[in-house]
């Protein structure tokens, strides 16, 4: 691994590693130089040089529990976790599935407290550490036709402030990311098709977690919000 790349001896995990922003910031952070812990629910079990790819059910406490205990046994410390593992469909509140409605709760918010809470813990034993939400604009906004989508994702973004209270003072920074609307698979199964060509590229929100995972010390981001240039679309 050549020394001079900015990521090398650095650990990062990543939930929803197969598809989307997580495989966008999957590869920009491997050709870095990171460690990389990846988990889906398509992975497989397999070990590079650098990269620990893994099966993963984020909505499943003993699937969270291994991806976190093999990261740390793999790579003895993990310094940040991405949690972009999600999953949207979009009706009206009354016309809506409730077994949408509990699945977007148990993938969107159930999973990333499940994944905050291990990986949270280890990283405020070891008094340092970075968890990034992938959240999204319609955690901030009502958008019609997003009921159970938001209510998922005003959840993650409610936890993710308590845990910016709770582990502040212990050396881990939380940030809510919120981009409005990505161009990635997340649409593949969406009727009607939305026009993808004004959305925001996975490789550009890539490019911010970059951005942020590299900053200096001195500050914590709380917050950080990434919309398309046409703004909610």
């Amino acid at each position: 691994m050549e020394k001079h790349l900015p990521l090398v001896g650095k650990t990062i995990a990543i939930t929803g590693s197969s598809k989307g922003i997580g495989r966008a910031t999957a590869l920009l952070l491997q050709s870095l130089g990171a460690n990389l812990v990846l988990g889906s629910r398509s992975n497989k079990y397999q070990m590079s040089e650098n990269v620990l790819s893994l099966p993963l059910d984020v909505t499943n406490e003993q699937s969270v529990k291994n991806f976190y205990e093999r990261a740390v046994q793999q790579f003895g410390t993990v310094d940040v976790l991405i949690n972009s593992a999600g999953v949207g469909t979009f009706e009206s509140i009354i016309d809506s599935s409730t077994d949408d409605f509990d699945q977007m709760l148990s993938v969107n918010l159930k999973g990333t407290y499940l994944t905050c809470k291990y990986f949270g813990k280890h990283m405020a034993e070891q008094e340092k550490g970075q968890i990034i939400n992938v959240i999204s604009i319609a955690g901030t906004i009502a958008l019609p036709g997003c009921g159970g989508y938001s209510a998922s994702k005003f959840g993650v973004l409610g936890l993710t402030k308590v845990l910016q209270a709770e582990l502040r003072k212990k050396g881990v920074q939380v940030t809510a990311i919120l981009p409005g609307a990505v161009n990635s698979s997340f649409w593949d199964h969406i009727e009607p098709k939305p026009d993808l060509s004004n959305m925001i590229p996975t490789d550009t929100v890539a490019k911010h977690l970059l951005y942020l995972i590299t900053q200096p010390p001195g500050a914590f981001v709380d917050e950080i919000t990434i919309m398309p240039p046409l703004g909610i679309l």
